[in-house]
């Protein structure tokens, strides 16, 4: 028994040392992390000029600091090179900006489309008019549909056209916006929104 043990362990000695040793890496970041953390709670209770709005993130990212170096280390011990997750991780991270970058003017959209139906700057019916500059006109209409990307505009029957405009939703959070309530003739006193970026 005990020769077929020491032959086990034999064959398993490598694998549990490097078990055994990323294990004592992640404890010694977990500690350390915590220790740093603590540290830091008594320097902002001893020294009231610290605010806590800056603790808190400095704490968060030494936290995270910490953890990946301690991460990094291990996997290191594992046989994962740093340059190969260093690769990886900077790849994820420009295709993630790429990505986010790419899809900024629908986020956008989006997020001013939730924005039009809970604060309400405008409504269905109502004529508004998006205003370029004090001496060019700019978009008008009626406002036949919301949706999710774009507000319709019908152009007044007097403009000669009657087409329907559709203007990005966030154009309304970046411009000047005159409304007129309801079925209102375009040519009443507009009431002012405050639509300020």
């Amino acid at each position: 028994m005990k020769a077929w043990l020491a032959q086990w362990l034999g064959e398993w000695s490598e694998t549990l040392l490097l078990g055994v040793q990323v294990l004592l890496i992640l404890l010694a970041g977990f500690v350390l992390q915590r220790l740093v953390a603590r540290t830091l709670s008594r320097v902002g209770q001893r020294y009231q000029q610290l605010p806590a709005e800056l603790l808190l993130p400095l704490r968060g990212a030494l936290r995270w600091l910490i953890m990946g170096s301690a991460l990094l280390l291990a996997l290191e011990h594992l046989g994962v090179s740093a340059g190969v997750l260093w690769a990886a991780f900077s790849g994820f991270v420009a295709v993630a900006a790429v990505a986010f970058f790419a899809v900024w003017s629908v986020l956008s959209n989006l997020f001013c489309a939730v924005l039009i139906f809970t604060v309400g700057p405008f409504r269905l019916g109502d004529r508004v008019e998006v205003v370029e500059a004090a001496d060019k006109p700019g978009a008008k209409g009626r406002v036949i549909a919301i949706n999710l990307l774009y507000t319709t505009l019908e152009e007044d029957a007097e403009a000669g056209t009657g087409a329907l405009v559709q203007i990005p939703n966030s154009l309304f959070f970046q411009k000047v916006v005159r409304r007129w309530r309801g079925a209102e003739h375009s040519t009443s006193t507009p009431i002012p929104t405050h639509n300020e970026t």
